[in-house]
């Protein structure tokens, strides 16, 4: 383990005394948000120093194994208890590495996912469909619950621009993030390199979509619109609907005046809640276009090579003829198209994530130099 790791770790087993002493005190209980906040602070360190006991114990096991190997009798029982000590202290050092990295609140949240059809016409339309299906047949492997929050059919079958509001639910995550914590890395340009259906001559087409995703707020921190500043239009759905759906204006828009940052919604019959889902996706990404700003005046962000979410980023090639997915962040390369648009997107999640966690870890690093 690394030195400035160890000392950090050694501040949180410092701090755990300090807290077990502040908590036992009988005057804590007479002021209640100090013994909430303290609580809160005791239960995370807690996490963090009870894995690092762990860590130190399995450090004491392999010293006394491998002093074990000098007793030929005791060789084979050495050996094994080594090879598990080893395994141990590699997991919990990767475990204590990702407890000790900055937490952002927003990866615990349920996200908005919108695609939007770029470079390319009909055929960018199209892929958007398939980027929609993907992300909706991992969410369905995952246990996550989608619904499509509002949608801009083309005349071909794609979408112009689709929103999908994504639900983790009580779902269970082995990294312990939420939807947004896990999709975050997906926004970005998404490029397609295939023959589309359109084609006669079998040329092969280059063309975009952008993606973006969004926390969704909380209804207490979510950002507060002033109704004066909003432009609420409503008009008649289009597209695929059934009668009704065609026939009233129950289809909302709303403009956000001093941004200028719309939304739209006409897929319930109802105006009314086609008007709350609307506003749903307009403070999502009100507060989006907050963050990005604080972001860009954030210098580490804007040298990181993940996570800046920006819209104008290329960050991965779908190459249909070869099978093969890039993303072009991380240098990872997948013979596994196929799968990956039928929902198999683990290891690109993943990869993603863990990069994440270097640069990050990095950046600590640096910090305690």
């Amino acid at each position: 383990m690394k030195d400035f790791l160890r000392q950090q770790l050694e501040r949180y087993a410092q701090r755990l005394d300090e807290l077990n002493f502040l908590l036992s005190r009988e005057d804590i209980m007479g002021d209640m948000k100090q013994f909430l906040a303290l609580s809160r602070e005791h239960n995370e360190v807690t996490a963090i120093a009870g894995r690092y006991a762990q860590y130190r114990q399995r450090e004491t096991d392999l010293s006394s194994a491998r002093e074990m190997l000098a007793e030929p009798d005791m060789t084979d029982i050495a050996q094994e208890e080594i090879t598990a000590a080893m395994a141990d202290l590699v997991r919990l050092e990767d475990e204590l590495q990702r407890l000790l990295l900055p937490k952002d609140p927003d990866d615990a949240r349920n996200a908005f996912l919108e695609i939007r059809a770029g470079t390319g016409g009909d055929e960018s339309a199209l892929f958007a469909a398939d980027l929609l299906r993907m992300y909706t047949r991992y969410a369905d492997q995952r246990g996550w619950k989608t619904e499509i929050m509002s949608e801009s059919p083309s005349e071909l079958g794609g979408y112009k621009e689709v929103v999908l509001r994504i639900d983790g639910g009580n779902a269970e995550s082995p990294s312990g993030l939420g939807v947004y914590g896990e999709l975050r890395f997906e926004s970005g340009g998404h490029r397609v390199q295939r023959v589309p259906a359109t084609e006669t001559q079998g040329r092969i087409h280059t063309s975009a979509c952008t993606v973006a995703v969004l926390p969704e707020p909380d209804e207490q921190e979510a950002v507060q619109i002033n109704p004066a500043e909003l432009r609420i239009d409503t008009f008649r759905a289009s597209g695929a609907g059934g009668q009704h759906i065609n026939k009233t204006d129950s289809a909302v828009r709303i403009t956000h005046l001093p941004t200028g940052i719309v939304a739209e919604c006409q897929d319930d019959r109802s105006q009314h809640r086609n008007k709350a889902k609307a506003l749903q996706v307009l403070a999502a990404r009100i507060q989006e276009k907050e963050r990005s700003e604080r972001a860009a005046k954030d210098a580490a962000t804007r040298r990181g090579l993940i996570g800046s979410g920006d819209r104008s980023d290329r960050i991965r090639t779908y190459n249909f003829p070869q099978g093969r997915l890039t993303d072009h962040r991380i240098n990872l390369t997948l013979y596994k198209l196929s799968q990956v648009m039928e929902g198999a997107l683990d290891d690109v999640v993943q990869a993603l994530r863990h990069a994440r966690e270097a640069e990050l870890l990095a950046e600590l690093e640096v910090a305690q130099h």
